[in-house]
C-alpha cells in the first residue's frame, strides 16, 4: 500500500539515542477501510480508494452513504485514491492501518495550513516594516509596488497583502521517529501542516 490518511493530534518530543531532544508531530493513522479497488481493467489504471473518519449520515451526500455501505460501513469523513503498481491484493472492505509503514523511513505528509485570513505584507511575506518616526506614512505598508512608466504596470507575482494560509501543503521527506501500531500513532520529525484534528495524507517518501 502507497499512503494512507489520518488526523494530526498535535506535537510532543522524544528522545534519540544520544539523549537529545527530538520535536515530532503525532498523527493518528487510519486505520482506514478499503471503499474501492479501480484496475486498468475496468478503469484505466491501478489504484486503491481508502476511507477514514466517522461521518454523521445526514451530513453525508446520499451517493456517498451508498458508496461507503458497499464496503461495509457506515459514511466515511474522506475518501482518497492511492495509486498502486499492478494488483495490490486487498479487496473492499479490508481494513489498512498504519502497520502499513513498517520499515518505512521517510514519508511525505500533505495537509491544508491553517487559515489566517486577510494579512498584510509584513504577516504574509515578512517584509521589514518602514521608519516610526514623526511624520512617517509607511509603517506597515508595502512601498512602492512597480516601475514609473516602463512597464508602467505591477509585474505579475509581487508580493502583496491577501489571504494568507487556508492552502494545501506537503511537507516532503519526514523522518519516522516510532510507529505505534496497537494505537495507531506514527511519529515523525519535525512538523506538518494544518491544525490540530486536520486531515492529512501520508506517503512513503520517494
Amino acid at each position: 500500500m502507497k499512503g494512507l490518511i489520518g488526523k494530526k493530534i498535535g506535537m510532543t518530543r522524544q528522545w534519540d539515542d544520544s539523549g537529545r531532544s527530538v520535536p515530532v508531530t503525532v498523527i493518528e493513522a487510519g486505520p482506514c477501510v478499503v471503499t474501492q479497488v479501480k484496475t486498468t481493467a475496468s478503469d484505466g489504471y491501478d489504484a486503491v480508494q481508502l476511507g477514514f473518519g466517522k461521518a454523521k449520515p445526514k451530513n453525508t451526500p446520499l451517493p456517498v452513504q451508498g458508496h461507503c455501505r458497499k464496503a461495509g460501513v457506515d459514511a466515511l469523513r474522506v475518501l482518497t485514491e492511492f495509486p498502486t503498481e499492478g494488483v495490490s491484493g486487498l479487496k473492499l472492505g479490508d481494513r489498512v492501518d498504519v502497520s502499513c509503514l513498517q520499515g518505512v523511513e521517510m514519508v511525505d505528509v500533505t495537509g491544508t495550513t491553517k487559515g489566517r485570513g486577510f494579512a498584510g505584507t509584513i504577516k504574509r511575506w515578512n517584509f521589514h516594516r518602514g521608519p516610526a518616526g514623526h511624520g512617517s506614512k509607511n509603517i506597515r505598508e508595502p512601498g512602492s509596488i512597480g516601475m514609473h512608466t516602463k512597464p508602467g504596470r505591477t509585474v505579475k507575482g509581487k508580493k502583496l497583502p491577501g489571504h494568507y494560509g487556508a492552502k494545501r501543503e506537503t511537507k516532503k521527506n519526514l523522518t519516522v521517529v516510532r510507529i505505534d501500531a496497537e494505537r495507531n500513532l506514527l511519529l515523525v520529525k519535525g512538523s506538518v501542516p494544518g491544525s490540530k484534528n486536520g486531515i492529512v495524507f501520508i506517503r512513503p517518501s520517494r
